[in-house]
């Protein structure tokens, strides 16, 4: 796609056109930036620039936006949220990426995981604070902002790094964020009910429809990970275990979805009922830059 605009043409027009207008955006790669193919990293603006120019010479880019999600691996000294900047060893990759995106109206997409912060350190973190809880929060000292979660909190982390890079008004949009209802012997926070208490609180989070702390006025917008468990991904029992429901449609654990016969599970498309949640669906994904 970065080398070649006849093959994003051709890509978006599977892709994109026949599905109009059920798309609103198209996601060119995940956590490429900060990932470990460095090789992607010069690919990733080449790819988004041909696919935008495809979709302005249709006709579809006012409706359909065009980002690439980061993982918080993207960010160093993220704690407390004030003090988070960009890795300076993508920032030659980075700045110029935002700056197209900023060019063409696009969000900042971030895959944040309370989850995985919480795994990577259960000794110093609330578990109450991962999960929105009832706790005593953290305070940032730099901003004086108190943080009663740790989605805010990753939310504004990014918003820092984004003023400190130039980009004071560029929206951040939570791209994947769950957690795992099953794990390994080492993953003794991946329960269902631990699942069930994250994405029922978040459902009641983005029901507020306020913003975070450092962005009061930035209604927050999420997409739930995952629609569906992956049976056959490799890695970490939790891994396999992120989804509301199971592969055969039928419902993981319960946050007020009912369970899906398997001939439907293929069509499923899920809302929050409320307005700052994106349906699973309306997303293009492009798996990599190439």
């Amino acid at each position: 796609m970065s080398s070649n605009a006849s093959n994003a043409m051709s890509w978006v027009k599977d892709n994109v056109q026949k599905f109009m207008p059920g798309i609103c955006g198209v996601a060119i790669g995940n956590e490429v930036l900060g990932g470990s193919d460095v090789e992607l990293y010069g690919a990733l603006l080449g790819a988004a620039k041909n696919i935008h120019s495809a979709l302005s010479q249709l006709g579809l880019s006012d409706a359909v936006q065009v980002s690439t999600a980061h993982s918080q691996n993207v960010f160093s000294n993220s704690y407390p949220p004030s003090s988070c900047v960009f890795r300076e060893n993508i920032a030659q990759y980075m700045k110029p990426l935002l700056q197209f995106f900023w060019e063409a109206g696009s969000p900042f997409c971030l895959n944040a995981y309370p989850f995985l912060d919480y795994m990577n350190d259960p000794a110093s973190i609330d578990i109450n604070y991962a999960l929105f809880q009832k706790t005593k929060g953290i305070f940032d000292p730099k901003t004086e902002l108190h943080y009663d979660n740790m989605l805010d909190a990753q939310i504004d982390a990014a918003y820092a790094a984004l003023e400190d890079a130039g980009f004071n008004k560029m929206e951040v949009i939570v791209t994947e964020t769950g957690w795992a209802s099953k794990g390994d012997g080492n993953e003794a926070a991946a329960t269902p009910e631990n699942a069930r208490t994250y994405n029922f609180n978040l459902r009641k989070r983005l029901a507020k429809k306020k913003g975070t702390p450092r962005r009061p006025k930035n209604v927050v917008k999420a997409y739930v990970f995952a629609t569906f468990n992956e049976n056959l991904k490799p890695g970490p029992t939790s891994e396999r275990n992120f989804g509301l429901f199971k592969p055969d449609g039928s419902i993981a654990y319960d946050v007020g979805y009912k369970g899906l016969k398997t001939s439907s599970a293929d069509s499923i498309v899920l809302s929050l009922k409320v307005n700052t949640y994106l349906p699973f669906s309306r997303f293009a994904s492009l798996h990599s830059p190439y």
